[in-house]
């Protein structure tokens, strides 16, 4: 199972009682996003993403996801309730129902503060007040779907042996009524969300620490971010503890000293615990917390990870020096964790603004998330493995709500929230999509021109009120041997350090305009422990041999039981073998007359055709190759 741990806060908010509420850090933070209202998306691959979610948003029945809600309350539901995850026995013993709605309640409020359809706003208000009417009929703060209602909580408080996991769930209801109060200004979901979160400093406070560590053994998803942000919220000092009591002591102490010990961990279990331990250090925690999350960063980022940004085989993490034994895997790279990654990373880098959070952030932004979305009709995966031949599975729209699912209707309706970043008077332009930025504070409107990944370079127009003098600092890639920049057709700086940020401190002027230019090159990429395979990539993207369609009925890859990857569609087929010196290969791989389309040649002479994995959608891939 994966999980979320909620949308990152966003700056900005329009309500001046939730502007603070709203700021994604402590005062030491070096950096801050812009609010996701200031920042439109042009035309292109991430706008078009978002608005296959926006719509299948608007097609699900908030009814059917509150069905069980109301049971437990006593009250009669109003439609019947969905399938998979939410309904089926399988998923009695998991007790995970309830989930979808949390990361429902995340993906309207995103949706609503990227587009301002009041639509989501109705759909998140009219959540909050079924949930209200559920607190009032039940007499309680909680609110929850499970099968067998508040009684499974309650034995878990008091240390009993249970089937499922209710913190991981009732974190989704949390995280999604705090996005709904500061994404779309709902005052409905902030009364439903406090008395939510006094219930739990009732319930929890009994438990002495070793009650609670034991308690923490179950995945809770990222239940002490979320009572972190409740406390920057309100300033109620029992949030802030409740935060600290809710951070795991047996995954925080090894990390703080630097010692690796995942190998075998349930991947998606640690990670929201890591957001939130970065979290409780921004909410006044000792330095120990951000060194904890620095340090998974690292340990997962720079030596877990795969080609695509994504890791782990079947859901765990594994030890490296097996990666043979798992990279062919179809059950690899787990959607949420790729989710989670990227949340972690941005709350990393902006404490530390560095290059290389945003060099991985880029990568698994295109590799995983961009590419786990069918495009053609919005649906999302939950592995995006590496067995060669196999193919992507996309969920149902109404019976497979697997925790992907829930992740995936929040992925492509948030993009614009890392694309620029800012302190006082400098203003970093991470990624590179068309998109169109207003920044009040100075009267600026700062427009993205660019056609990347398709040309490795990308423009930006400036409209002024008046001149003003802005720090712009324009990431140099680490794929890009240089990059060079020209402000009004003249040469401003030249960059031979990639990694790195270019800054043109100046003053502009309305009609300024920058180009950046950058050059994307094939290289093969291979782990240390498995020289012998590799993947080719083609600056931030990844190439995907495109295999064609062999013994796939239309439909074969929308499946409903996520539990049987590697069982779909599994009838053996040819898949081509390449040899040869990894770095050779990766320089013979040639243009093959569209952008971004590319041939090489495979081992029996014939032509293996690479296009960017993100744009593999429904057809057998290969990721990683086995060089004989």
């Amino acid at each position: 199972m994966g999980g979320v741990a909620g949308t990152a806060l966003v700056a900005g908010a329009v309500s001046p009682a939730l502007a603070q509420a709203a700021v994604p850090a402590s005062a030491a933070a070096s950096l801050e996003p812009f609010d996701m209202a200031d920042v439109d998306l042009l035309d292109g691959p991430f706008l078009h993403a978002q608005r296959q979610t926006e719509a299948y948003l608007l097609r699900l029945q908030p009814d059917r996801m509150l069905h069980n809600f109301r049971v437990n309350a006593g009250l009669k539901p109003k439609a019947p309730v969905y399938g998979g995850w939410e309904s089926e026995p399988l998923w009695d013993e998991i007790n995970c129902h309830g989930h979808t709605l949390g990361h429902y309640l995340s993906a309207c409020a995103l949706a609503y503060r990227a587009t301002r359809d009041k639509s989501y706003r109705q759909r998140v208000d009219y959540i909050a007040g079924e949930l209200a009417a559920c607190q009032k009929a039940s007499g309680s703060g909680l609110v929850c779907a499970f099968p067998k209602g508040p009684a499974l909580v309650a034995a878990h408080l008091r240390g009993e042996p249970i089937t499922g996991v209710p913190w991981y769930t009732l974190h989704k209801v949390y995280a999604g009524l705090r996005d709904a109060t500061l994404l779309a200004d709902s005052a409905a979901s902030r009364a439903v969300l406090l008395r939510l979160a006094d219930w739990g400093v009732v319930a929890t406070k009994p438990l002495s620490d070793a009650q609670f560590e034991e308690m923490l053994k179950t995945e809770y998803g990222g239940m002490n971010e979320v009572y972190a942000d409740l406390w920057f919220m309100t300033g109620n000092a029992d949030y802030k503890v409740l935060a600290q009591r809710f951070s795991q002591k047996a995954v925080l102490d090894p990390l703080v000293k630097g010692r690796d010990q995942l190998d075998g961990m349930h991947a998606n279990t640690q990670i929201p615990k890591i957001i939130g331990f970065q979290r409780v250090a921004e909410a006044g925690g000792d330095a120990s917390y951000h060194d904890a999350a620095a340090f998974f960063w690292k340990t997962v980022a720079l030596t877990r990870a795969f080609a695509t940004g994504g890791h782990g085989d079947n859901e765990h993490f594994f030890a490296m020096a097996d990666f043979d034994k798992h990279v062919f895997s179809a059950k690899g790279s787990e959607t949420c964790c790729q989710h989670n990654m990227l949340k972690l990373t941005r709350q990393l880098f902006l404490q530390d603004p560095s290059a290389h959070y945003a060099d991985y952030y880029e990568r698994t932004l295109y590799n995983g998330i961009l590419a786990s979305q069918d495009p053609d009709s919005g649906m999302a995966t939950y592995f995006q493995g590496a067995q060669p031949g196999y193919m992507k599975l996309y969920h149902t729209p109404e019976d497979s709500f697997w925790c992907c699912t829930g992740t995936g209707m929040e992925n492509h309706v948030k993009y614009r929230d890392s694309i620029y970043f800012h302190d006082d008077r400098q203003l970093y332009v991470n990624l590179f999509i068309p998109s169109a930025l207003r920044w009040t504070r100075h009267g600026v409107v700062l427009k993205q021109m660019t056609s990347f990944p398709e040309h490795a370079d990308t423009r930006l127009s400036w409209s002024v009120e008046r001149p003003v003098a802005i720090a712009l600092k324009l990431r140099h890639p680490r794929w890009s041997r240089t990059a060079t920049v020209l402000v009004n057709g003249q040469e401003a700086a030249t960059s031979t350090e990639p990694g790195s940020y270019v800054t043109i401190d100046r003053t502009w002027r309305n009609g300024d305009e920058v180009e950046l230019r950058l050059a994307m090159e094939p290289l093969a990429e291979h782990a240390p422990a498995a020289p012998e395979i590799v993947a080719f990539t083609y600056g931030p993207l990844v190439l995907a041999g495109a295999l064609g369609r062999h013994g796939l009925a239309p439909g074969a890859d929308i499946i409903v039981n996520e539990r049987k990857y590697g069982e779909y569609n599994n009838a053996p087929v040819a898949v081509p073998t390449l040899a040869g010196d990894p770095e050779a290969l990766a320089r013979s791989i040639r243009p093959a007359g569209k952008p971004l389309e590319f041939t090489i040649a495979a081992h029996d002479g014939t032509s293996v055709k690479l296009v960017p994995y993100h744009r593999i959608a429904h057809e057998r891939y290969a990721t990683y190759w086995k060089l004989v």
